[in-house]
């Protein structure tokens, strides 16, 4: 059964709405001095089952507010007007608003502090929304396929059920100076939900993974952060639409991640990226305020500034997203795969830009280098080793086909022609029916997870990824392939070659001397390279802790500077998800 609607209301700054959520007694230091007059109600008002209006605070919440409200009427006439908090909590580092929007670095809440936020957090939300159980902050604050992660961990996760709970933690946290980290699957590769200032942690995965509203006459739907695209795929099919979400990253991942990545995954090549398929978003800002990029479901506007795409890929940085509004495309009438080996990297990487530009509508066009291939072959699950035994020379290149059963029959033959001189008869493995393409291609998809559980004990895996012009794919990818050799190391190659995206996979081992700085070399070369070949850094993985100097060398310091007015703006008091992206 779709899940029911839940209606929003545009809401005030974080003080006022603080005032008209809570007792006076029940908000934190200097929101108590701000008038509350400016509070505004709901838009709508839609009865739910219990006979309460949608868009109101629940039962729950008014009981546990006007609790609150007269423990500090008690406290305040035992302690001549002076609330429970004034008595129980330390101002925050950081209480004249001049000496924050100036202070040339954001200084943030004491870990008592932030715990006593949290304790307020829980009070109002109930002790079923938040965890401070040490195995789920560091679940929550580390990565086993990244390298670029953070010592420090949260001091608690919140799992918010509503918009408005996210607007009531954010202008708490605000108030008090708290770092916000939003959480969806963790399978982020640079260290984008990583904790560097501690904080509080935002898990939609728990309560707001529901889809809200499918409209499939008019090919969108409307989720919360937390749902799974693979999930709301399956969702959409079976209430009998011939739709779908093209976007295929990590099978964990969620929407709400991927729009903070601008995510992509094998699909990019034929159907772009995320930026490409946001209609519009729910967000709540900094201190609070949530607001619409868009009040409609358009496919297409001219109206103002184009706000959805400035949240896509900013990574929480800038608000956290609530809502998403996606546009659906349409299921082909059919498909297929194929997977062609090559001497190596280079003669694949070569055949790969031949199929880019011969105008072959291609669903998608993957590269696997010999290591990964010999990974495969020992480690693969099953339904990928029952394919037979991958061929471990050069590289790989996997090709979907979608369109028309004719259609496709036709491609496959043109494909083969193609790179008939490249590849001889033996090269070359069609699915022959639907298992046989679910099997080819699982190959693909589970490259990452397959690489982390051969990982060694105390091994660290450093993986990331870089985006060139076609032309130019070859030389990078035959360049990194060198670079990485040299090593002695684990390392493989693996990537989106359609649309000149790839990725590089190293294994070291941190205790060893010198490793690590090699590594990092490595990838450092392989920045720099991209950037002079007049591509980017980052074709999926967005920047997160692991390529913010990287990102300086790509955009430079005025577009940067450009950036961090307009995260001042937003964040005067930089809590949202900082250390990512760039610093102050």
């Amino acid at each position: 059964m779709m899940a029911r609607r839940i209606l929003l209301a545009k809401l005030p700054k974080s003080a006022s709405y603080l005032s008209a959520r809570c007792s006076p007694a029940s908000v934190p230091c200097d929101a108590r001095r701000i008038s509350s007059t400016s509070t505004r109600q709901p838009q709508h008002s839609h009865q739910v089952p219990d006979g309460r209006s949608k868009g109101a605070p629940s039962p729950r919440l008014l009981l546990g507010a006007a609790g609150i409200a007269l423990a500090g009427f008690t406290a305040g006439m035992l302690y001549s007007n002076q609330s429970p908090w004034e008595k129980q909590t330390p101002e925050p580092t950081i209480v004249n608003k001049h000496e924050a929007a100036n202070a040339t670095r954001p200084i943030y809440a004491t870990p008592a502090e932030m715990l006593t936020t949290a304790r307020q957090i829980e009070s109002l939300l109930g002790p079923d929304c938040i965890s401070y159980d040490p195995s789920d902050l560091d679940h929550h604050g580390h990565s086993d396929w990244s390298t670029s992660n953070s010592p420090n961990r949260g001091m608690a996760i919140v799992y918010p059920r509503s918009t408005s709970d996210v607007s009531l933690i954010c202008a708490l946290c605000s108030t008090n100076h708290v770092p916000l980290i939003p959480y969806g699957a963790g399978s982020s590769v640079e260290g984008n939900f990583s904790q560097p200032h501690s904080g509080i942690i935002l898990d939609f995965t728990r309560y707001m993974d529901n889809i809200i509203s499918l409209n499939g006459e008019d090919m969108d739907v409307i989720v919360q952060p937390g749902v799974n695209w693979v999930d709301l795929n399956n969702y959409i099919k079976s209430q009998g639409w011939n739709l779908f979400a093209p976007l295929d990253p990590s099978p964990t991942a969620t929407i709400g991640g991927m729009v903070s990545t601008n995510c992509s995954g094998t699909n990019a090549f034929r159907y772009g990226t995320m930026k490409d398929w946001v209609v519009n978003l729910t967000v709540v800002l900094a201190d609070g305020r949530v607001i619409k990029t868009r009040k409609g479901r358009p496919r297409k506007t001219s109206a103002g500034y184009n706000l959805s795409q400035l949240f896509v890929g900013a990574e929480g940085t800038l608000g956290v997203v609530t809502e998403v509004t996606l546009k659906l495309a349409p299921v082909e009438e059919d498909s297929s795969v194929m997977a062609v080996s090559f001497g190596t990297v280079e003669d694949a990487a070569k055949a790969a830009q031949k199929l880019i530009r011969s105008g072959i509508r291609l669903g998608a066009l993957e590269l696997m280098d010999d290591v990964q291939m010999g990974i495969l072959n020992r480690y693969g699950s099953e339904r990928v080793r029952r394919m037979g035994k991958w061929s471990e020379e050069g590289a790989t290149l996997f090709v979907k086909f979608s369109g028309t059963t004719e259609g496709i029959k036709s491609d496959l033959g043109r494909v083969k022609e193609l790179l008939g001189s490249q590849g001889d008869e033996s090269r070359f493995f069609f699915a022959k029916n639907k298992q046989e393409e679910a099997d080819i291609w699982a190959a693909r998809k589970e490259a990452l997870f397959t690489m982390v559980s051969i990982k060694p004990e105390g091994h660290e895996m450093w993986s990331t990824d870089v985006a060139v012009p076609i032309s130019r794919l070859a030389e990078i990818i035959e360049y990194s392939k060198k670079e990485c050799s040299k090593l002695g190391i684990f390392a493989s190659v693996i990537g989106h070659v359609g649309d000149g995206n790839f990725h590089v996979a190293m294994m070291y081992d941190p205790k060893e001397p010198g490793q690590k700085e090699a590594v990092g070399k490595v990838v450092k070369d392989m920045m720099l390279k991209a950037i002079e070949m007049e591509g980017t850094v980052s074709g999926e993985h967005a920047i997160g802790l692991g390529k913010k100097k990287y990102l300086v060398e790509e955009l430079g310091e005025e577009t940067i500077g450009l950036m961090k007015d307009i995260k001042r703006t937003l964040d005067p008091k930089w809590i949202m998800n900082p250390g990512k992206v760039f610093d102050p």
